[in-house]
Order: structure tokens, then C-alpha cells, then sequence
């Protein structure tokens, strides 16, 4: 386990952050306070999204598509 300080920790995030990938860390304020840093597990992309269910064929989004283009 590491322990910084909170002076120390803000001098330091990139080092404190790469450490609480594979250990405990902990910043100590001077009143006594303590917090622990803890990475957080992404599961899959961000980018992943639920798909939109919609009574518009492919060939309605084409048009619409081409409509679009064609404007510009």
C-alpha cells in the first residue's frame, strides 16, 4: 500500500494514478482525513449503444441519406 500526501499526491497524480492501477493507494490530508484510490473497471467500449428499433427501411434511410447529400 501506498500513502501519500495530499501535496504530494497533487504534485504526483500521474505516478499516484499508474500505482493505483496495481496497488492500494491512499492520500492522507493534514486533518487527518483519508481516501482510497481505486481504479474503475470499464466493461466494453463507450461507444457501444443499444440499437433503435424504427419502422424505416434501409431504403428509407438511403434516400434520406442521398436527399441530404445532394443539398449540399
Amino acid at each position: 500500500m501506498k500513502v501519500y500526501t495530499y501535496s504530494q499526491a497533487r504534485q504526483n497524480l500521474s505516478q499516484v494514478l499508474n500505482s493505483a492501477k496495481t496497488e492500494r493507494v491512499v492520500i492522507r490530508r493534514r486533518g487527518g482525513e483519508v481516501f482510497a484510490v481505486v481504479p474503475q473497471r470499464q466493461d466494453g467500449s463507450p461507444f457501444d449503444v443499444a440499437g433503435v428499433k424504427t419502422k424505416a427501411a434501409t431504403s428509407d434511410i438511403l434516400a434520406a441519406v442521398r436527399e441530404v447529400r445532394s443539398r449540399q
